[in-house]
């Protein structure tokens, strides 16, 4: 019992003493030790690395799980030591509601057919998602947080410590200081010199011990940073795969898209077609082929080339030697840019007038287009058909 009053008794002088000193040392009223300049830059490098890892991670964890209420659970999950739930991607749940919607329109119907295709990509990139987010934890965001709930924790703790220890070491340099001031007026005060002195040199060595520490502590954050960059590096790779995954899935998609427009768009723009008003300007170009465009104007259609069955009509086609209608041709407007991938097509810029006009055969997504004396194949869903 003696024994735990005296050390309650000594703790609280102490916490005492360091709180005298730290108070009079902000009233500058009391010295104060400097660390030297290298220790100092070791701190505010420490410091900044700890608060640049804290905006990284959470804005990371942002970019993984948009949903903040997703990111609250999951940090309850993970406080209390437990397995997160596996949570329904935006694409998968995308990619159910179309499923359901094809089986209610008719999954024979182009439409049906359409949900279903797309259903089934957007599956694949929920897929893919949950891939790049379960990889983007463990490789990126576990290395960050165990940085600031391990190293960085230590680190707090020593400096800490380091920091009662120059409390401890100014208060003492202070009472010698006192010590010898009392000295000069009276003998008296020598042993409370020697006593002075002795508790400085004490407090000077444990100083010295723990700066080591915390230097040696507030060093490694080099190495923090070397690791920081190699999971940096694992976190490009893994969005680098998941963003290349989604444009081949895309890709695929388009191509079983276009692989049916001829069912979708037959006779559309052959044939007495009724007029209807352009398609609207879009803020990019759509795929060659995609099924969402509206009915367009009719295009006049050149007479059969003689010889030459309408099936095979655009196998050897050669737009060079294809004479426009006497009658009938049409100005278009150019929506988009398009870059001609062989000659049998016109590359077009953006908001320049063509004529265009259809041959028997043709495939319904294109037309034949005239610039001057420039002729070619060009996409439909480039053009605005003017009337």
């Amino acid at each position: 019992m003696d024994f735990n009053v005296k050390k309650l008794a000594s703790d609280a002088g102490v916490f005492f003493s360091r709180a005298m000193q730290f108070t009079e040392e902000k009233l500058g009223q009391a010295e104060k030790t400097e660390l030297d300049a290298h220790f100092e830059n070791l701190l505010a490098r420490a410091d900044s690395t700890k608060n640049w890892t804290e905006k990284i991670l959470r804005q990371t964890e942002v970019l993984l799980q948009p949903n903040p209420s997703a990111r609250v659970e999951e940090f309850l999950y993970e406080k209390l030591d437990r397995k997160v739930p596996s949570r329904v991607t935006n694409g998968e749940l995308l990619a159910q509601y179309m499923t359901e919607a094809a089986n209610d329109f008719g999954p024979g119907t182009p439409y049906g057919k359409t949900l279903i295709k797309v259903g089934e990509t957007q599956r694949r990139l929920g897929a893919a998602e949950r891939d790049f987010i379960h990889s983007a934890s463990i490789n990126f965001l576990t290395p960050l947080r165990n940085f600031l709930e391990g190293d960085w924790r230590t680190i707090s703790k020593e400096r800490r410590i380091l920091q009662n220890c120059r409390l401890d070491l100014d208060a003492c340099k202070a009472r010698l200081k006192k010590a010898k001031a009392a000295e000069a007026k009276a003998a008296l005060w020598s042993d409370e010199v020697e006593k002075a002195e002795h508790e400085l040199r004490l407090t000077q060595t444990e100083f010295d011990r723990q700066a080591e520490v915390t230097r040696l502590l507030l060093e490694g954050i080099s190495s923090t940073h070397v690791n920081h960059l190699r999971c940096l590096h694992e976190f490009v790779e893994s969005q680098t795969n998941y963003y290349a995954q989604c444009y081949q899935y895309m890709l695929d998609l388009q191509k079983q898209l276009g692989s049916s427009k001829g069912e979708i768009f037959s006779g559309t723009f052959v044939g007495n077609a009724e007029s209807t008003s352009p398609p609207p300007a879009a803020t990019s170009p759509p795929a060659v082929g995609a099924a969402t465009l509206p009915a367009v104007p009719t295009i006049p259609v050149v007479p059969t080339i003689v010889g030459v069955p309408n099936t095979v009509a655009e196998s050897v086609l050669n737009p060079n030697e294809v004479k426009p209608p006497a009658s009938g041709t049409r100005k278009a407007r150019v929506l988009y840019d398009y870059e001609a991938a062989d000659s049998s097509e016109l590359a077009l810029l953006a908001d320049e007038m063509i004529t265009v006009y259809s041959l028997p055969g043709m495939d319904p997504d294109w037309l034949i287009g005239e610039r001057g004396n420039q002729k070619g194949k060009v996409p439909v869903t480039y053009l605005e058909l003017l009337s």
